[in-house]
């Protein structure tokens, strides 16, 4: 076997910045050159190792087993038949080219041992590649010592790397044709990534994700990239997101890109996976704008929960509301708490000897002194009083606004405190306490209570009414002085809205919820055109029109007739009287055009100088609507009254050319349909 040298080099830092140790590089070797034995492809090798080097070392000894077997292939030629021609050896032209040249190389060492020359070639430099299976056909006919033969396997089970190195001043890899690496025998070989091809020169990219050398999970999809792959995930962002090349998702901004579909009154806002339309025109701050733009007032002080502190009471204001501290005023016979937020009673029996030698007695918020036999008690000194004559003292005359809050009723022997609307009377008897309204449900839907009484407010779509002030009244939108421009066709209200309908046919609802938008029945199937009919799309319907060609004619073309030849005809005479071509076309405008507004242009399709022209509306304009203006190469039929209610007109146009002496006869059948501008 003809015996190639092969460089195992330790690519640290070249491929893929990690030492692969020898025993690694040696069963990567013996199974690229058991596979090469067994006959497969040295370039699809499969991998045993996810090292680079390892992959290196496995395709490199495949290659120079495969080379060993067509070498020797090729000394056997030379040494049994004497002739190297190419026709003798089997495979693609590489495998014969390399057979050949060891097989002319063995012929030139037969050669040399037949004339008694040296085997080691003095003067003759042959090259690597050359020199062995020369000298070894040589070498079997002297007497010359040769070195031992030692193949690649024993080296790389003896631990051996193997580097002939080249003689003095030749350099294999100076001149070197290889894509990428060259190793010291002058063989080449590829990075991570690459493959080496069949020209044992050029390195392909491996595709990883075909042949398995990819290291992608579960739910992730490999890509090849030039000389590696990634991984990406197969599940998509969702809606406003894109996947990005590391594999995460980010936000598509819909307002930069111009994706989204605000309205030109609106300002689109960029939100995470989405985006938002605003109205430009905003409400300050403390305002809520309805359907038809308005600003109204937000209670916040029932839109918030406990927008005032504890201990103050909220009072709504028209773009705002403020709080009002409860004030805690004790009175007599109460005495603030520690944490001063509510009055509790003063044991006054407990405080001092206040009644004397008489009993004491004591009441929430007052005392009273049970006096003795013959003493009277004194409600203004609270003592016990000698009785001299015991008559009712009118105590609300004698100290008033010092006994009751409010309101101070006389009674016999005493007297009693009562408090006005809102208030109640506390537990003292004296003092009054506002009254929470809003607990017995008084409003027909929010209800704030303020001190001494309460406010009533309603809903988005309501209005509080005017009668009793706490009766929530829906408010028509459709009504309202803007309530015409709610809807582009009817508007009906609900409670507390509104929404918009379309006629009932030629017509459906826009996204908005506003506007009417016309139905292509046409192209939608929903028209009741027979076949032989073609459905012509209007505003809010369409036409059926019906396309046939009166007697001597054909029809050349969708919407064209053209005259028969008239020799053929029973009537030449007459024939030849009649239009070269009928041209069919139909138009549809809106009522309400400006006028004068172009309808149809006519004209030849080429203009010889010369030409004269008469372009004249024949019938469909009995009433005046239209009118020709004739120009030097044709002429245009234009609307000159306005239009205001729907109407179809069927005109015929006549177009009399007279070019080089002969007239020709041209006629425009044009259906004109006019709608009405909005749904009605």
């Amino acid at each position: 076997m003809a015996q190639w040298t092969i460089l195992v080099l330790s690519l640290y830092g070249v491929l893929h910045g990690q030492e692969i140790q020898l025993p690694t590089i040696q069963k990567c070797c013996q199974d690229g050159m058991t596979r090469a034995q067994n006959g497969q492809v040295c370039t699809i090798l499969p991998l045993i190792s996810s090292s680079h080097i390892c992959m290196i070392a496995q395709e490199q000894c495949c290659a120079a087993a495969v080379r060993d077997r067509l070498c020797d292939n090729g000394m056997e030629m030379a040494k049994g038949q004497g002739a190297c021609e190419r026709p003798f050896f089997e495979g693609d032209p590489w495998e014969t080219n390399i057979s050949k040249m060891c097989c002319d190389c063995c012929m030139l060492g037969l050669m040399m041992a037949s004339e008694g020359l040296s085997c080691e070639r003095q003067g003759l430099l042959l090259g690597r590649w050359c020199a062995y299976p020369a000298k070894t056909c040589c070498g079997k006919n002297t007497t010359e010592e040769t070195e031992p033969s030692t193949t690649v396997t024993e080296k790389l089970e003896a631990g051996v790397t193997v580097t002939h190195m080249p003689p003095e001043g030749l350099d294999p890899c100076r001149d070197s044709k290889c894509s990428q690496l060259c190793v010291g025998d002058g063989l080449c070989a590829c990075l991570g990534g690459y493959q080496l091809q069949n020209d044992g020169v050029t390195c392909e990219d491996v595709n990883e994700c075909l042949n398995g050398g990819h290291n992608c999970v579960l739910g992730q999809v490999c890509i090849n990239t030039e000389g590696s792959f990634r991984c990406q995930r197969e599940s998509s962002c969702g809606t406003g997101y894109e996947l990005r090349d590391d594999n995460n998702c980010q936000d598509i901004n819909e307002c930069t890109l111009g994706t989204h579909n605000c309205g030109a009154e609106f300002v689109c806002t960029n939100t995470e996976g989405s985006f938002r339309c605003h109205p430009k025109e905003r409400c300050s701050g403390g305002f809520l704008q309805d359907a038809v733009g308005s600003c109204i007032d937000i209670n916040e002080c029932v839109a918030h929960t406990s927008p005032c502190l504890p201990g103050q009471t909220c009072i709504n204001t028209v773009g705002s509301y403020n709080c009002h501290r409860n004030i805690v005023t004790c009175g007599r016979g109460y005495h603030l708490t520690e944490d001063g937020t509510r009055c509790e009673d003063v044991d006054e029996c407990r405080t001092g000897n206040v009644c004397v030698d008489h009993g004491c007695v004591n009441l929430v918020g007052f005392y009273r002194c049970e006096c003795r036999t013959g003493f009277i008690f004194n409600i203004i000194t609270k003592l016990c009083d000698v009785c001299a004559l015991c008559l009712d003292i009118n105590e609300c005359r004698h100290y008033p606004g010092r006994l009751c809050t409010h309101k101070c009723e006389n009674t016999e022997g005493s007297y009693k405190c009562s408090c006005t609307l809102g208030f109640k009377l506390s537990q003292d008897g004296r003092n009054c306490e506002d009254v929470d309204e809003c607990e017995a449900n008084p409003c027909s839907q929010e209800c704030s209570n303020v001190y001494g009484s309460y406010q009533c407010y309603c809903r988005r779509g309501y209005q509080l009414s005017d009668n009793d002030g706490i009766t929530c009244e829906d408010i028509d939108e459709c009504a309202l002085p803007t309530g015409g421009n709610v809807c582009s066709y009817r508007c009906s209200n609900a409670p507390g809205s509104f929404y918009c309908t379309c006629p009932p046919t030629g017509y459906t609802l826009a996204h908005n919820g506003r506007t009417c938008l016309d139905i292509d029945e046409c192209a939608a199937g929903r028209h009741t055109c027979s076949v032989s009919e073609s459905c012509f799309n209007v505003q809010g319907g369409f036409r059926c029109l019906s396309f046939s060609c009166p007697p001597n004619f054909r029809v050349a073309a969708q919407g064209r007739c053209e005259r028969l030849t008239c020799e053929v005809t029973q009537d030449p005479a007459s024939c030849f009287l009649l239009p070269l071509r009928i041209s069919f076309y139909n138009i549809s405008f809106l009522t309400n055009t400006p006028v004068p507004a172009d309808v149809f242009r006519m004209g030849p399709s080429n203009f010889v100088p010369g030409d004269n022209m008469q372009i004249n509306i024949v019938s469909g304009d009995e009433e005046g609507y239209f009118i020709v203006q004739q120009h030097a190469h044709g002429g245009e039929i234009s609307l000159r009254r306005t239009l205001t209610q729907p109407r179809d007109f069927i005109l015929t146009v006549e177009m009399r050319l007279i070019r080089y002496g002969m007239a020709h006869l041209y006629v425009a059948k044009i259906a004109v349909f006019v709608t009405h501008e909005q749904p009605i």
